[in-house]
């Protein structure tokens, strides 16, 4: 191991290297993609702006962890919202409404989940131009249809990732359009159109 390498596998370079993640995951959410920049980076974590090249192959090496950290922070509070479920059969509305809560963030939700919910929409985008970002959003991607498919199972809706994905996808369109209106509603748009398609792709197999 070289001296470099062992350096920056102690402790205080795995500190640093999270310092640098996590402030970089901040710039992505506070300014998008083009927020991110060594010097950003650096006077963000308040570490010397040699660390970023040092602790990182390149910027597009740390933007995707960045990335990464963004998508685990939005999907670990889906998991929170999952974890207050009970298996109950919900009916049409009640299914979309729980649908609208995981995807998009519940009614009273705080700036934080909104600017989390907009980096899902620019990753996507991103790795259309960046390979680096394409496994990393096909990873978080799957875990996301995961999680859909427990909740639909949980509401008495079991179904698979062949039917699942056409209902991510309606939503992904009107959220990205709402988000790129400005004052759109993208849980209302998301309800509009999930309403006429849940009970094709996740019907219920159980009375309410």
């Amino acid at each position: 191991m070289s001296t470099g390498s062992a350096s920056r596998s102690t402790p205080k370079g795995r500190r640093r290297r999270e310092a640098l993640i996590s402030a970089a995951a901040d710039l992505l959410l506070a300014g998008g993609y083009d927020a991110v920049r060594h010097r950003s980076v650096a006077a963000k974590a308040r570490l010397p702006l040699a660390s970023t090249t040092y602790y990182f192959d390149s910027l597009d090496d740390l933007v995707t962890h960045a990335s990464e950290l963004n998508g685990a922070r939005e999907h670990e509070l889906i998991r929170q919202q999952m974890d207050g479920f009970s298996p109950t059969a919900l009916d049409t509305a009640g299914t979309v409404n729980l649908m609208v809560d995981l995807l998009i963030g519940p009614v009273d939700s705080d700036i934080d989940r909104h600017d989390l919910l907009v980096a899902r929409y620019e990753r996507v985008l991103a790795a259309a131009r960046h390979p680096q970002l394409q496994e990393l959003h096909c990873r978080l991607r799957a875990d996301l249809e995961d999680m859909l498919l427990d909740a639909l199972s949980c509401a008495g809706r079991p179904t698979d990732r062949d039917h699942v994905r056409p209902l991510l996808a309606l939503v992904d369109g009107v959220v990205m359009a709402a988000l790129g209106e400005g004052g759109g509603d993208p849980r209302a748009r998301a309800r509009e159109v999930l309403l006429d398609a849940v009970d094709r792709h996740a019907p219920l197999t159980a009375g309410p």
